[in-house]
């Protein structure tokens, strides 16, 4: 493989917000061939429970955006009465920025022309932490897989999960089962400007531990 290509789409792989397309339609093609990458990701005992609903519709993807709103305002309320005391400073200088792409992408993910909500068969709700990680553990690998193959053809995405506040809403919205488990929300669209560089992030070494936790 070509590393330097592998680690570039690996590191540079962000969840976009502001500059998504709103105005350029993503090609149905590229949906179904992200996805068809998508699926040869690990899953659970090779259970193959995912689906993934792909909303094009206007009227649907507005309502969704409303949703979502919603979401973000009670998010940032709860946020805005969180005390900052001992965030790492270096994530704390990246905070006001990230907010401010999150209140954006809250007010025009309606009009991200298409979005992607990955499902798979299952609920854990009440279930122990091993049920719960197997059943996340059989979808998450797929989305962010199908991320990567977007990212890889000049499509961004977003990771969001806000809209699961209202799960049951968006699911009769459409038609998604009961025993289905809705995982995250992905807005996709064409990004503006040119590519993504790495993310500053606080270093690996700090937050790994060797054979006993806390063990630098």
């Amino acid at each position: 493989m070509d590393l330097a290509t592998v680690d570039e789409l690996l590191t540079t792989t962000r969840s976009v917000r502001r500059r998504l397309d709103l105005s350029r339609s993503v090609p149905r093609d590229v949906i179904e061939r992200c996805l068809e990458i998508a699926v040869q990701a690990p899953t659970g005992s090779n259970a193959q429970g995912w689906q993934f609903v792909v909303v094009t519709d206007a009227e649907k993807r507005r309502v969704i955006g409303e949703l979502y709103q919603k979401s973000f305002r009670d998010y940032e309320k709860r946020m805005s009465t969180q005390s900052q005391q001992g965030v790492d400073p270096r994530r704390a200088q990246q905070m006001p920025r990230v907010y401010t792409s999150a209140a954006y992408l809250a007010d025009h993910l309606g009009e991200v022309p298409v979005h992607v909500i990955p499902c798979v068969e299952g609920r854990v709700e009440s279930g122990p932490v091993l049920f719960q990680a197997s059943l996340y553990g059989s979808i998450l690998p797929a989305a962010w897989s199908f991320m990567l193959a977007l990212r890889a053809r000049g499509v961004g995405a977003a990771w969001t999960t806000l809209h699961l506040a209202y799960e049951k809403e968006v699911a009769s919205l459409l038609g998604i089962p009961d025993s289905f488990t809705q995982a995250a929300l992905l807005p996709v669209a064409y990004y503006t400007g040119d590519g993504f560089k790495p993310a500053d992030r606080i270093p690996v070494r700090e937050r790994t531990s060797w054979d006993t936790w806390g063990a630098r």
